[in-house]
């Protein structure tokens, strides 16, 4: 895996909105701490467009996303919010220079096809973390959004997080992948679809039904991409929705059941996902996995 190069102060950093159509006032505090960091901040031409759901058309939100990877000055590239939209802009985008001189790419949620598209495609590490959405008014202390400028500043990375009943103990290191669940799952058979075998797989996914986690976790064993991983690090499942006849388990003892039969370390609770301090992890980058007492995840 590439990493991008790191940021230094007056670099410049783009906002886009390649999903879901978002507001000044939702975003404008990412603008100031970003420019509080040292940053130069350059909104995408349809940042507050709307079309539908979406902040712009498809050929908009690609155009947005195409102009900040093909402008060398553009460092690092800040999604706006995730919702719903990547996956069909992403065919719409050519890759040739980013892969030239690749830049960071940052967000979750639906951003999780872009990760996984460009992981899969072009070898780059890119960054899973909070969105312009997400950095807002007292998020300045927060641990997660401190962490972002950590690592595009080219600073270590490492988790030490409290233990979990239903955590495996091991150790086991390989390149970090995956994201939201949904997400994933929407790119099976795709060529966008993420590689497991021999990887640290990380899930994290919110608003879903609870037999709808169970659908998609079988899908994700009966093609495979559960069985030969190195170790799984299982993120937050907030917001989780059931039927009038239950299902019956939580969301983490859906998972648990699915990949019983493996052998492999398994982190329950790691506080990244759909919550405030949503930490940043460094998909595509190999990291070491011990769970124990505690659990440690370490950016090599």
């Amino acid at each position: 895996m590439r990493t991008p190069p790191v940021l230094t102060k007056g670099d410049k950093i783009a906002i886009v909105a390649p999903a879901r159509k978002i507001s000044l006032k939702e975003i404008k505090h990412a603008f100031r701490i970003l420019e509080k960091w040292g940053f130069d901040v350059v909104p995408g031409k349809h940042l507050f467009g709307s079309c539908r759901q979406y902040s712009g058309t498809d050929e908009q939100r690609a155009a947005d996303f195409q102009r900040a990877m093909d402008n060398p000055e553009i460092k690092a590239i800040l999604c706006a919010r995730g919702g719903y939209g990547c996956i069909r802009i992403i065919d719409r985008l050519d890759f040739s220079s980013f892969r030239r001189n690749p830049k960071w790419i940052i967000g979750f949620s639906d951003i999780t096809a872009l990760h996984s598209h460009i992981h899969t495609n072009y070898r780059i590490e890119t960054l899973h973390a909070p969105m312009g959405i997400n950095i807002g008014i007292g998020t300045e202390s927060v641990d997660a959004v401190r962490r972002i400028m950590k690592v595009i500043t080219g600073n270590p990375l490492r988790y030490s997080v409290k233990s979990h009943p239903l955590n495996r103990k091991g150790s086991a290191t390989g390149e970090l992948t995956g994201g939201n669940l949904s997400v994933l799952y929407s790119l099976r058979g795709t060529r966008s679809e993420i590689k497991t075998k021999g990887k640290i797989l990380f899930l994290e996914d919110l608003d879903e039904y609870l037999y709808h986690i169970d659908r998609m976790m079988m899908n994700l064993k009966r093609g495979g991409m559960l069985e030969n991983i190195a170790g799984l690090v299982i993120g937050t499942f907030t917001k989780m929705k059931d039927n009038k006849v239950p299902f019956g388990k939580t969301a983490y003892e859906i998972i648990a059941d699915t990949i019983a039969e493996y052998n492999y370390p398994i982190c329950f609770g790691f506080p990244a996902g759909h919550i405030k301090n949503n930490n940043p992890l460094i998909m595509g980058r190999k990291v070491h996995l011990s769970v124990g007492k505690g659990i440690l995840l370490k950016f090599q």
